[in-house]
């Protein structure tokens, strides 16, 4: 199976690797110093699970020089979604998928107008993995999960192709007939342990272990609930409970994303994270003031630092 990584950071290099290893024909889209890393040295994955490192890997800055592929994992982050997927239209034939595995729940809703209905389906993507530093991809606990499927519902030839080439990789991968309800899932879980990470600035470990910030992660997970059920997705009324479980089971040192954006002083997902309950909350008249807090708290970090 042919595949395109579009975006090699944590998601893409982690599961792209697996893939690769697993004997799919991978090639992934980088830049700049990352890009000159894999380039001379291949691809690293460093885990206490199962370490990897590729050392004859296909990589470009370039998607136009690729062709035609089968299916493209999508990956890079939300403000750069429109440019990215313009990008790929020679990698597109007329049965290539492709699956997004951003953050959020609106991330779809911005490729469609691009790569139209036909292309498009779902997915999301479970697994604690940054950029360590330039070829090399870090991996935190043992959580790696990828669930995908067609947004009708039905298990089409190409989803079933990509479980196979998951399977072969190692990879923990299920094919959804539900992928609205299982995106809505994960961004239960990312809304809420992003919010909390980066406006608190700790690991998951201290904060489910202090009542008054336990408080506060379990509030940041029923208010997606609430929002997500207004929309008329099908979560348990008691899903914040079963995804703190979930968390309470985590390794201590796990965080998200954006609180190594925050750390790091690089852009932030906010607005499709905290923001995008708020935004999506206000759409059917759902409050969600403790997800608007942590949208305030972190909006001045949101672009960055900026050189003074």
């Amino acid at each position: 199976m042919r595949i395109v990584i579009m975006g090699t950071g944590g998601v893409g290099g982690y599961f792209g690797a697996r893939l690769a290893q697993g004997g799919a024909d991978v090639t992934f889209v980088a830049r700049g110093a990352h890009l000159a890393a894999i380039r001379a040295h291949g691809l690293t994955v460093e885990s206490t699970q199962q370490p990897i490192h590729l050392q004859n890997v296909k990589v470009t800055d370039d998607p136009a020089t690729i062709g035609p592929v089968d299916l493209v994992m999508f990956g890079v982050k939300l403000w750069d979604t429109e440019a990215a997927a313009r990008a790929l239209a020679p990698v597109m034939g007329p049965q290539t998928a492709l699956i997004s595995f951003q953050n959020g729940v609106q991330k779809d809703d911005l490729l469609r107008p691009v790569v139209g209905d036909a292309a498009l389906a779902g997915g999301v993507a479970y697994v604690a993995a940054t950029v360590a530093r330039p070829g090399v991809i870090a991996q935190t606990g043992a959580m790696q999960r990828l669930v995908f499927g067609e947004f009708d519902g039905r298990r089409s030839a190409r989803m079933e192709a990509f479980h196979a080439a998951c399977v072969a990789g190692g990879i923990n991968a299920e094919i959804s007939g539900d992928i609205r309800r299982a995106i809505w899932e994960k961004f239960v879980f990312l809304a809420a342990l992003s919010g909390a990470t980066a406006a608190i600035r700790l690991p998951v470990g201290p904060i489910r272990a202090n009542p008054a910030t336990r408080q506060l992660l379990r509030d940041l997970l029923q208010e997606v609930v609430a929002v997500g059920r207004a929309h008329g997705v099908a979560l348990p009324e008691d899903y914040a409970m079963q995804r703190l479980a979930f968390i309470d089971t985590l390794s201590p040192d796990m965080t998200a994303s954006m609180h190594h954006d925050l750390a790091a002083g690089r852009r932030l997902e906010l607005a499709w994270l905290s923001g995008g309950v708020v935004e999506l909350g206000e759409a059917v008249g759902v409050p969600a003031p403790v997800h608007r807090v942590v949208r305030d708290v972190l909006l001045l970090h949101a672009d960055g630092r900026t050189e003074g």
